[in-house]
């Protein structure tokens, strides 16, 4: 799809995109396929587990789910997700998936052209967004078949690389092609943009109506060329995502060379030849959540001796890791037990910078520290709970304790749409304030949001903001051509009464 170049778009220009999708991974994929006339309706063949939703779809039956009124269907469902449209299109997908349950899906996709909304998705990359950035080896937290998108299986992509009965994760290489391919298999590529970078999103105004947006920014082509865009949207979709800026600790030294904030980072360093290996010095990971895990994996499958630092105490109820069957996530609840069972004594070491018996061969563990500084010479300054300073010389630092989108293209870099506009956007702490039901900001007509920005960290659940705002703009969309139809039918009927009333004397509208 080409896009404009700036200079040839005039300020007064009035031909617009209907919605501009800013991210192409699962979140942008999947409202793709639903504006594209791809149609949910209730499979007259299925039956669902929750008798009192299954009455309710049936009550409608004839109508796409996308038409129904989604509060209603919402109504007394409970799940994993604060967004009740999230916990409605999983469970249409997945009937009592948290129950263990794999029931096929009670929804029958149709292909309606009519329903089609043009649209275009802007994306850094290749579609699948940040999948494409992952380490490779790592597996994801959910099931294989809850990454799926909508009409195409998860297994009949992945065939032959099911791993067990009791555990069929799969890598994030896996999840990535799937999301690429998804984009061919359902005739979705017109409506994406690759090597996109958008540097500003703008409200323009109508008068009395709802203003467009004006998006700009450019296209990287091959080599280091860029092309300037400019367009217009009636409608922007944020599907961003929460991985753009790695959180800080905000100490001095955080810069260093040795310093690093993603585990990529650390998936370079052990695949280059005699950087990491079991005569290093050891490697510091900090934080309690699964990224941190998984650097503590990754380093121990390669030799490396860990020293894992986090603030909380390691039976905290709030970790992670409490919430994880330790028989789907076997590697995640090892890392949890040497949390608990590999903690470095309380008391002071008389030398800290040399080598200490107190260490663990393997993986020493530092609940309640915190960092206070990275020295040049490789040295970390940690404090513990109780005051006392430790010194440790290490080989390389990863700082994983979370993720912040990055919203700079927006006015106030989007604070200004937060649950607490006083506060940078953060998907746990302070998302992207939203009508439940349409992900519509509240603080910004024909500004949507989805996925992560809004809460949903999960795939799993990401889909459900695809149903909200394909819903919302599908009803937008039939009321303007309603208003438009019965405004033609009363000028129509206008013009016939004046020519009735004109009688012979020839002066009706012609």
């Amino acid at each position: 799809m080409p896009l404009l170049e700036e200079g040839s778009v005039p300020r007064d220009c009035t031909q617009t995109v209907p919605v501009v999708i800013i991210g192409n991974g699962p979140s942008g994929i999947c409202l793709s396929y639903l504006l594209s006339g791809y149609t949910p309706y209730l499979d007259p063949m299925a039956v669902h587990p929750n008798p009192i939703l299954f009455r309710k779809l049936q009550e409608a039956k004839q109508l796409p789910i996308t038409e129904q009124d989604l509060e209603f269907l919402c109504e007394g469902l409970e799940g994993r997700s604060g967004n009740p449209v999230a916990v409605l299109f999983d469970t249409l997908l997945h009937p009592n998936a948290d129950l263990g349950f794999e029931f096929p899906s009670v929804l029958q996709w149709r292909m309606e052209k009519k329903h089609n909304i043009p649209h275009l998705i802007l994306g850094k990359a290749t579609p699948g967004g940040a999948w494409h950035a992952m380490e490779g080896s790592m597996l994801t937290i959910s099931l294989g078949v809850w990454m799926e998108l909508p009409g195409v299986n998860y297994k009949d992509l992945t065939s032959g690389k099911r791993r067990s009965v009791s555990n069929d994760r799969a890598t994030p290489d896996e999840i990535s092609s799937y999301y690429k391919n998804y984009v061919k298999l359902m005739g979705l590529q017109k409506n994406f943009v690759d090597n996109t970078y958008v540097t500003s999103s703008t409200g323009v105004s109508q008068g009395l109506s709802q203003g467009l947006w004006e998006v700009r920014g450019y296209q990287q082509l091959q080599g280091d060329t860029h092309v300037p865009f400019s367009l217009f949207a009636e409608n922007v979709v944020l599907a961003t995502g929460a991985s753009d800026s790695p959180a800080r600790l905000g100490v001095e030294g955080e810069d260093l060379p040795y310093v690093f904030h993603s585990v990529r980072d650390l998936g370079v360093a052990v695949s280059c030849h005699g950087k990491l290996g079991s005569s290093s010095d050891p490697v510091l990971v900090v934080g309690a959540g699964l990224s941190a895990a998984d650097a503590v994996l990754c380093t121990l499958n390669h030799r490396v001796s860990v020293l894992h630092a986090f603030r909380k105490r390691a039976d905290d109820p709030g970790l992670i890791f409490k919430q994880l069957p330790k028989t789907l996530y076997p590697e995640y609840h090892r890392v949890y037990h040497m949390m608990c069972s590999q903690v470095y004594p309380a008391s002071p070491v008389a030398n800290p910078t040399s080598s200490s018996p107190s260490l663990f061969p393997d993986y020493t563990s530092f609940p309640e520290h915190c960092v206070l500084s990275f020295q040049p010479d490789m040295h970390c300054v940690m404090r513990g709970s109780n005051g006392v300073l430790r010194v440790f010389k290490v080989s390389m630092v990863l700082v994983l304790i979370g993720t912040y989108p990055n919203l700079f293209f927006l006015k106030e870099q989007g604070q200004y749409l937060g649950l607490d506009p006083s506060r940078p956007i953060s998907c746990r702490q302070n998302p992207i304030d939203i009508n439940p039901y349409t992900f519509e900001c509240n603080a910004e007509p024909g500004l949507f949001a989805m996925g992560p920005l809004v809460g949903d960290n999960f795939v799993r659940f990401l889909k459900g903001g695809a149903l909200g705002i394909a819903s919302c703009l599908r009803k937008r969309l039939k009321q303007r051509i309603e208003k438009n139809r019965k405004l033609i039918t009363e000028e129509e009927g206008c013009g016939r009464r004046e020519r009735e009333g004109s009688g012979g004397r020839g002066g009706g509208f012609v």
